[in-house]
């Protein structure tokens, strides 16, 4: 597992690549899609982050959230004073808010 540094950009390097994946679905006990996010310009480091999680813990519970938001960096004070403008930090702040632990589905090319 990565030690996140203060830079979003600076953690991104230290993450594995996302060339393969398609999008990847966030979904809730049930199967239920609780959010997507596509391999696509503008989206690719919350792809690289989700990945990364789902690669390294078992279930996006808060444990999983709190390390989210320490890659994310900078973005996650942005993201608590502008809810909405980060929706897929939105995510990981509501489950260490005490939101249902959730789990991450890779949709490869």
């Amino acid at each position: 597992m990565i030690q996140p540094t203060a830079l979003f950009k600076d953690n991104l390097q230290l993450l594995p690549p996302i060339e393969d994946l398609n999008s990847i679905e966030v979904v809730d006990a049930n199967g239920t899609v609780a959010a997507s996010i596509e391999n696509k310009p503008g989206k690719q480091g919350s792809l690289a982050v989700y990945q990364y999680l789902q690669q390294n813990f078992a279930a996006l519970d808060a444990d999983a959230a709190a390390h989210g938001i320490a890659v994310f960096a900078e973005h996650t004070e942005d993201a608590r004073n502008r809810p909405g403008a980060h929706p897929n930090i939105d995510v990981l702040l509501g489950i260490i808010a005490g939101g249902e632990t959730l789990s991450i589905r890779l949709l490869t090319k």
